[in-house]
């Protein structure tokens, strides 16, 4: 298996803009079912689950070299300027690409496709809108 579809909570969605840390755009898809877990785990993906970090639940953090698109149930892109933020929750493609560096390998989580299932923004108000909507259709299996 080298993509799954999976159900996830978003937490620090940097879209479009580099987060200051890694140097890339990333996501945290975060309180992955037990089965997306599993899934993940056969595709050599280990997610984590930290005890400072309890409210995420099981999570992976997917990062790239360019700006992350991320699209409504209908299709739509959902516009850079309105910012995916904490809560949210969405339908991601998740497969892999792996990597070595020095002596180091390795395999890491690669987001393919981003739906955003009820999108609560992040703006300084803390003002949520929702978009909902049951129009997602994929040729992968059930999402986990």
């Amino acid at each position: 298996m080298d993509k799954i579809k999976i159900a996830a909570n978003i937490e620090w969605a940097f879209l479009n803009k580099v987060n200051e840390m890694s140097g890339k755009y990333q996501i945290d898809l975060c309180n992955l079912s037990p089965q997306a877990v599993k899934a993940l785990a056969a595709m050599g993906i280990n997610a984590l689950n930290r005890d400072d970090k309890a409210d995420k639940g099981y999570y992976i953090t997917c990062k790239s070299a360019r700006p992350i698109k991320a699209y409504d149930e209908t299709g739509t892109i959902i516009p850079e300027d309105v910012l995916v933020g904490n809560g949210s929750k969405a339908t991601c493609v998740v497969g892999y690409y792996e990597w070595q560096f020095k002596n180091k390998k390795g395999k890491s989580p690669s987001l393919i496709k981003l739906i955003i299932t009820d999108l609560k923004t992040y703006d300084d108000g803390g003002d949520t809108v929702e978009i909902d909507g049951d129009g997602f259709n994929d040729s992968l299996d059930d999402i986990l």
